[in-house]
Order: structure tokens, then C-alpha cells, then sequence
């Protein structure tokens, strides 16, 4: 009973190792850190990290564990928010951040919706259903455009928060990409026909591609 005791004790201490290792890692080197180095920097076999995290997608989960606790709070202060605009907003940024956490963490989020059996997937479906209730808030309230579906909604902000840490290196500032998002690129007086526009663009694209596709020969 005793010897349980210790192992168990031993497992946690393991696990937290592990936890602050690939946090330190994942925060200098991006979600593609080596794991071996990981396990290294913990002081425990590779063996080991891959028994309490099968895979870097497990371990990716616990580690935005307390995050999303974050997040979930902070949603809850946003939809108190009385304005749906603001609330909308505020949403936005708060999940930005969450997903800014990580170099490349957008990726995973990507992947994990691809394959559907990835343990981040349960996470991406929670965070495109919350973005759901404010964006439709928003439409009721006639601040967002009936024609935003939530899913588009979340791969914009996957998006930008890929881009998150890169642009001021090539002399722009998140906060123009979170504008863009917001608001758009185009001038007031466009924007009414902004979505026919698109359509009628992406329409045009699919034709065009079909069309060079039908005339490559076999």
C-alpha cells in the first residue's frame, strides 16, 4: 500500500515536470518543440512523458487547461457586457489571446478539426459554439452582418492569431489585423455590396479553376 502511495506520488511529480517543461518549450520554441527535449528537461524518459501524454495534442490540452478556465471567465464577463457590439468584441480579443498562446497553436486547432479525433477537437467545437451565441447576439442586434456563419467567424481569428507574433516584423501591428477582422477593408460606401461582390468573386474563381481543370489533358 505504501509502495502505491510513493508511485502514485512519484507519477504526479512526473506529470508536473513534464507540464512546466513543454510549457518553458512550447513558449521559446513553438508547438513543434521536441518532445525528447521535453522529457530531457523534465529529467524523465521519453517513455514516461508519452505514458501521461500519448500525444503532443494531449499534452497541448493540459497545458491550455488553465488557460481555457480563463477564457471561459472571461466569456462569462463578456456576455454581461450590455452592448452585443462590445460584447462581440471583447469575445474576440479574449479568444485571440487563448489562441495566441503558443507559437503555431492555430495549426493543432486546424488539424484537430480536420481529423475530429483529436482531443483538441471537443475544444474547437465548445469555442465555435460560445462564438455562435455572441455573434448571433450581435446579428439580432443588427451590429454583425447576417451573412457571418461562426464557423468563418473562428477561422478568422485563427488567422489572426497566427499572425499574431509576426507581423510587426514585417512593419505592421496586430491591432490593424484585429481592425481588418473587425471591420473590414473596404470604404462605408462599399461595403452594402461588399458580400454580392464576394460571392460574384468566388463563383467567378470556381468557374475559372473548373474550366483549367477541364481542359488539362489526360
Amino acid at each position: 500500500m505504501q509502495a502505491q502511495t510513493v508511485q502514485r506520488a512519484d507519477a504526479r511529480r512526473n506529470r508536473g515536470l513534464i507540464l512546466e517543461a513543454a510549457k518553458a518549450a512550447f513558449a521559446r520554441d513553438g508547438i513543434d518543440a521536441s518532445l525528447d527535449e521535453v522529457a530531457r528537461s523534465a529529467g524523465v524518459g521519453p517513455g514516461t512523458l508519452y505514458r501521461h501524454f500519448p500525444t503532443r495534442e494531449h499534452l497541448l490540452c493540459e497545458l491550455l487547461h488553465e488557460r481555457q478556465t480563463v477564457l471561459l471567465s472571461n466569456r462569462d464577463k463578456a456576455a454581461a457586457l450590455s452592448c452585443a457590439k462590445t460584447a462581440l468584441l471583447t469575445w474576440m480579443a479574449e479568444l485571440k489571446d487563448y489562441l495566441s498562446a503558443f507559437n503555431g497553436l492555430p495549426r493543432s486547432f486546424v488539424k484537430a478539426m480536420e481529423a475530429q479525433t483529436s482531443p483538441l477537437a471537443v475544444t474547437c467545437q465548445t469555442l465555435i459554439s460560445i462564438t455562435e451565441e455572441f455573434l448571433s447576439r450581435a446579428q439580432a442586434d443588427g451590429a454583425a452582418r447576417p451573412s457571418v456563419a461562426p464557423q468563418a467567424l473562428f477561422f478568422s481569428v485563427l488567422g489572426a492569431a497566427f499572425v499574431h507574433d509576426k507581423v510587426r516584423e514585417y512593419g505592421a501591428a496586430p491591432e490593424s489585423v484585429d481592425e481588418i477582422l473587425a471591420y473590414g477593408y473596404l470604404a462605408d460606401d462599399s461595403t452594402k455590396n461588399a458580400h454580392e461582390s464576394i460571392e460574384h468573386s468566388a463563383t467567378r474563381h470556381s468557374a475559372i479553376k473548373h474550366s483549367a481543370i477541364g481542359s488539362n489533358p489526360k
